[in-house]
């Protein structure tokens, strides 16, 4: 037998041992998970349209209407154009809000003096509205990419730096103590330890954290920026057009559905598959 063909053998022999992949359970299972969600969002519409006919006003449009306007806005382009414009200063705010985080939430996690010096900060980033950082940036730097970036920035960090803070206090003391008794090299201690805890806390905070930089952005928009989804929605408000707010709420909500499941989702299972086997 020739080389060649003892190589294909042993390809075959190796695909012969594979489990066989079941299909059958695995469609179960996303059916089962998505069956409450299309049935929520069903109730939902359902609900919507019996108000609409019931009161049978301009100021509550019927599906149709909405439909129509949605159908408008995305087979123009327009909504893709606007949201790409939206979603592109809330990841430049947001990446610089991770940014500072990081510094500030392991200083203030593993010194007590360093978090006194940032709690009042933390504290009043908590408790000031979206809307007051949206004015304030835009009367600092008016019709700019700088605004709606730093904007979202201050408006994201403290919910940040608290996840930060709290994930780097969640690491146990054994292991800890284990690192010094081992005398482990720092490269293996940040690779092994810290990389993988911190990773998993971003990504469960990111969440958390692109909601608050959405209703910070779109305030910014609405008051300081010439496009957007802001833009458009404050452009629909003047209008008087529900159907139009609705339809852009509509299209921002169904992209950022996207970015919930197709990045956020299979992130935060590998970060929590990495942390996990980084223990073991």
């Amino acid at each position: 037998m020739s080389v060649v063909e003892k190589a294909d053998t042993a390809r075959a022999q190796v695909r012969a041992r594979r489990p066989a992949v079941r299909w059958g359970p695995a469609l179960r299972a996303a059916a089962g998970e998505a069956v409450p969600f299309v049935a929520s969002f069903v109730l939902l519409a359902a609900s919507w349209e019996a108000m609409a006919l019931w009161l049978r006003s301009p100021l509550v449009p019927d599906l149709s209407a909405i439909l129509r306007e949605f159908v408008t806005i995305c087979e123009s382009g327009k909504a893709f154009r606007e949201i790409w414009v939206t979603f592109y200063r809330m990841g430049l705010g947001f990446l610089l809000a991770v940014a500072l985080s990081f510094p500030i939430g392991i200083a203030s996690a593993v010194s007590r003096k360093a978090e006194r010096f940032f709690e009042p900060g933390v504290i009043l980033g908590l408790t000031v509205p979206g809307l007051v950082w949206a004015l304030l940036c835009v009367i600092w730097f008016g019709v700019s990419i700088a605004s709606p970036v730093i904007a979202v920035a201050l408006g994201v960090l403290p919910s940040m730096i608290i996840t930060v803070q709290q994930s780097v206090r969640s690491l146990s003391s054994d292991i800890v103590e284990m690192t010094r008794v081992f005398r482990l090299k720092r490269i293996t201690v940040l690779r092994r330890i810290w990389i993988p805890l911190l990773y998993a806390s971003t990504i469960s905070g990111a969440r958390v954290g692109f909601s608050i930089a959405w209703k910070v952005i779109v305030l910014v928009e609405i008051f300081g920026m010439s496009n957007g989804v802001g833009y458009q929605l404050n452009s629909q408000f003047s209008l008087q057009s529900v159907e139009g707010v609705i339809a852009w709420t509509l299209a921002f909500w169904l992209a950022m559905m996207a970015v919930e499941y197709l990045v956020f989702r299979p992130i935060e299972t590998s970060a929590n598959h990495w942390k996990k086997s980084a223990y073991e």
